[in-house]
């Protein structure tokens, strides 16, 4: 049975300011011994899940969400570009492009996880965000942020 995210105690704080505490983090995760993980992914599907957001941020998405999600978007951005909360379920479309649904072992997870940034830090291109649409390259890198913060919380190393 699948763990509801929005209720489970003992995450990590976790606050990122560049990528590149994103990919230390990830990087100490994969070479920890003893990782515990909250929620329903492995760290090698987090790690998976994180790289899929960036590459789509870049690609774009087919998926159109209905017009009164595409209306409060803009009016939401403000608050999801300063914290993410647990408990969110990405619409089938989109999970289905970038939650892994086989296992991916760690360091498959950080391999992706280091190119996807090496990309979005060579590749300026953005597509619009299909909930916020149009944002700014510090934006884009905001929303990044907040949502490793969010899934990197639920990785634990246990002594």
């Amino acid at each position: 049975m699948p763990v509801n995210t929005g209720k489970v105690t003992g995450r990590r704080e976790v606050a990122y300011e560049s990528l590149d505490d994103v990919l230390m983090d990830a990087e100490r995760l994969v070479a920890a011994p003893n990782v515990k993980m909250l929620g329903n992914w492995s760290l090698g599907q987090l790690l998976a899940h994180l790289a899929g957001g960036l590459n789509m941020s870049i690609d774009g998405s087919d998926h159109q969400p209905p017009w009164f999600i595409r209306l409060m978007g803009p009016f939401l951005k403000r608050w999801v570009l300063k914290k993410m909360s647990p408990g969110f379920q990405l619409p089938k479309p989109i999970a289905d492009k970038i939650i892994p649904s086989h296992p991916v072992a760690p360091e498959e997870g950080l391999h992706l996880l280091l190119e996807a940034i090496k990309r979005f830090r060579s590749d300026t291109a953005r597509k619009p965000h299909n909930v916020f649409g149009k944002l700014s390259g510090a934006e884009w890198h905001q929303l990044h942020l907040r949502h490793a913060e969010l899934h990197m919380s639920f990785a634990k190393t246990e002594n």
